[in-house]
């Protein structure tokens, strides 16, 4: 039978694991850094067969988005 020390230590782990990973999730969002998971998660959902940008690509791509850098002026963030 398992321990039920190890099971519950297991749990909490796991807890720990997904608040982590929601906290530096929210906090990218928060300062403008898109999520790359969700962007490869819903382009395959949405759109199979269309090229994936690489995360390089992403970023680049979403940072000249927000900053306005492809419009040939810089409005900056605010």
């Amino acid at each position: 039978m398992p321990d039920l020390l190890t099971i519950k230590f297991a749990e909490w782990k796991d807890r720990g694991q997904a608040v982590k990973n929601w906290s530096v999730r929210a906090a990218r969002l928060m300062i403008g850094v898109p999520d790359y998971n969700t962007y490869v998660v819903h382009r395959q959902a949405n759109h199979p067969g269309v090229p994936i940008m690489s995360y390089e690509e992403f970023f680049v791509e979403r940072q000249e988005a927000r900053y306005a850098v492809s419009k040939g002026r810089f409005r900056g963030c605010c």
